[in-house]
């Protein structure tokens, strides 16, 4: 049984925010750290899953939406992302990154000390594309957990970028917020697990991030893209407009 797990999440291929949170205290002495999707998507897609992979068996890895829009594209099953720098990003990636995220599985469940049975997934259990946040009603919740075993009383997802924790009719279920991309605040946004829950904050110094991605990426809007995620100016309260409608709360029944 596991004493202490590193959740990242949403790293979507910044260098910088990962290599900060890699080297916190916490997260090097972590028994396993966990990635809950959405690793590549973003300006240094190759760099990071090279970095991700030479951890070797520290890393255990679940894959997102985006990882999955990535390798779609480049096996030609769809012709468009929705993510303007997906399509860019997706033709970085080298043959043995194709594979690994071809192997990555949806969920994973570790069994973690003062905690039990802990699922993590990307958005929810059943679909990396379904969303939840912390204010979604109840009846929902319990809807996308409707084919969890009672066993897992712990939940841990991504997806919106959001931290958080809350109670879901007994469940456990905590956000780590993102590492590459956050909405709200600046920093990059990972949790701690075992036996509680410490959600954590990374900060690291966003001007020589900007500039680093800048001069490493080859992404035409590079410039736009790193001065708009890594200083967070998507807020909160945007993306819970923009998400909150993809929850069913507007759903009458």
């Amino acid at each position: 049984m596991l004493e202490r797990v590193a959740v990242l999440s949403d790293i979507h291929g910044v260098l910088p925010a990962l290599e900060a949170v890699l080297d916190e205290p916490e997260v090097r002495a972590a028994d396993r750290v966990v990635l809950t999707g959405d690793i590549t998507a973003g300006p240094q897609p190759a760099q990071v899953l090279d970095l991700l992979t030479a951890l070797g068996d520290r890393i255990a890895w679940v894959s997102g939406n985006a990882d999955r829009e990535l390798l779609e594209y480049r096996r030609g099953q769809r012709d468009t992302i929705p993510d303007a720098i997906a399509p860019w990003a997706a033709e970085q990636l080298r043959t043995d990154h194709l594979e690994l995220l071809a192997r990555l599985p949806q969920s994973l469940s570790l069994s973690l000390q003062g905690m039990g049975r802990v699922l993590f997934c990307h958005a929810t259990p059943r679909d990396d594309e379904e969303v939840v946040l912390v204010d979604s009603r109840l009846d929902r919740w319990q809807e996308v957990f409707s084919e969890l075993d009672t066993n897992i009383r712990t939940v841990v997802l991504g997806h919106t970028h959001m931290p958080f924790v809350r109670l879901v009719h007994g469940r456990l279920v905590i956000n780590p917020g993102s590492v590459g991309m956050p909405y709200g605040r600046i920093g990059a946004h990972w949790a701690l697990l075992g036996p509680g829950v410490e959600l954590r904050t990374t900060n690291f110094d966003i001007e020589a991030a900007i500039n680093q991605v800048t001069q490493d990426s080859s992404y035409p809007e590079i410039t736009q893209w790193a001065d708009y995620f890594l200083r967070a100016q998507a807020t909160d309260a945007d993306a819970l407009a923009a998400f909150g409608p993809r929850d069913g709360r507007s759903d009458t029944r």
